[in-house]
């Protein structure tokens, strides 16, 4: 056999693939290992460490925090990672009854019963901080800092040029120079998009009836109905805002959670990736999306198409949500 024919790749250009990342890089909670002056420090601190860990190793072993070797990025990765499953019940009861119970029942009065039901799970002293309050914020604040300190290693290492990619030659000399920061992928884009929307859905429904009336017990599906008819413009583009992001986050959220986001993309590069494995990641694609599709579709069949559609409240309440409403300037 001629040994020119599994020659098939110029040698520049075999090389230049080796330096490139795929376009969707391996996220680790890991720390990258230590710079040799780094290395250096600590074995000159050796013996003062181990002075130190006869003192107060016991206290640092009961809080899983010494010996172990992890640093920030693989704390503040299991808090964000963690800070979700909680919230997700929250999420999946106020779904169930906000949304997939309309549907079934197909009347906004018939739904209130379930809706006031579930709060008792989730609306209490107790479990609202435990399953609503507490776990949004941790996992947005965790995310935020994972970045920062991901950017803190990249300069810190790289003096802020991203190791492995190669700059193209008609970019250089334009003064333009790879980020230090993280790769913002669209799974995160989409959760700061349905953080600000959940924020605003939150005021809305909860926080704006506790400053007006201190408690939001006349607050329910007709409360939301109520506006869809008097403002339809502002509540169509806000929910399904809300709906889009938030429906896309999660679904690819829980998809990394599995371990079925990890190089899932429909468009990969022949030179990095070969036929079969470009297959495979389409494949994912198509799954996840697939999936991200359907929740929205169920979302809106009973959020749109049962409670936006309930018209308005009439009486003392309906004058009671328009007086809400007027503090937003609604």
């Amino acid at each position: 056999m001629d040994s020119r024919s599994l020659n098939t790749k110029s040698s520049v250009e075999t090389f230049i693939s080796l330096m490139q990342l795929d376009p969707a890089p391996i996220e680790t909670d890991k720390d990258l290992p230590p710079l040799p002056e780094e290395a250096a420090d600590a074995d000159s601190t050796t013996a003062a460490s181990i002075a130190n860990t006869s003192v107060s190793g016991s206290t640092g072993s009961s809080l899983g925090l010494s010996g172990s070797g992890h640093g920030a990025v693989y704390y503040l990765a299991r808090i964000q990672r963690y800070s979700s499953y909680a919230f997700s019940i929250f999420t999946t009861v106020h779904l169930a009854t906000t949304s997939i119970v309309p549907l079934l029942t197909r009347s906004v009065s018939s739904s209130e019963s379930y809706l006031l039901l579930s709060r008792e799970i989730y609306q209490t002293r107790i479990s609202e901080p435990l399953l609503v309050a507490a776990p949004l914020a941790a996992h947005i604040l965790s995310g935020l800092a994972l970045r920062l300190v991901r950017r803190s290693q990249n300069l810190k290492r790289y003096g802020g040029a991203t190791p492995g990619v190669m700059v193209p030659a008609k970019s250089r000399g334009r003064g333009r120079e790879p980020s230090a920061w993280p790769q913002l992928t669209y799974t995160a884009a989409a959760g700061y998009g349905a953080a600000a929307a959940v924020f605003a859905h939150a005021f809305v429904n909860r926080g704006l009836p506790l400053l007006v009336e201190g408690d939001s017990a006349d607050v329910g599906l007709a409360y939301v109905a109520h506006g869809f008819a008097r403002h339809p413009a502002v509540a169509w583009v806000a929910y399904t805002s809300l709906l889009a992001v938030t429906a896309g986050h999660v679904v690819w959220g829980w998809a990394r959670w599995l371990g079925l986001a990890q190089g899932a993309a429909w468009d990969s590069s022949a030179a990095v990736v070969g036929r079969d494995v470009r297959k495979r990641r389409r494949r994912s694609w198509l799954l996840i999306n697939g999936g991200a599709l359907v929740g929205a579709l169920v979302w809106a069949a009973g959020g749109l198409g049962v409670v936006a559609r309930g018209g308005r409240s009439r009486g003392w309440v309906g004058d009671l949500y328009d007086a809400m409403f007027q503090k937003v300037w609604l």
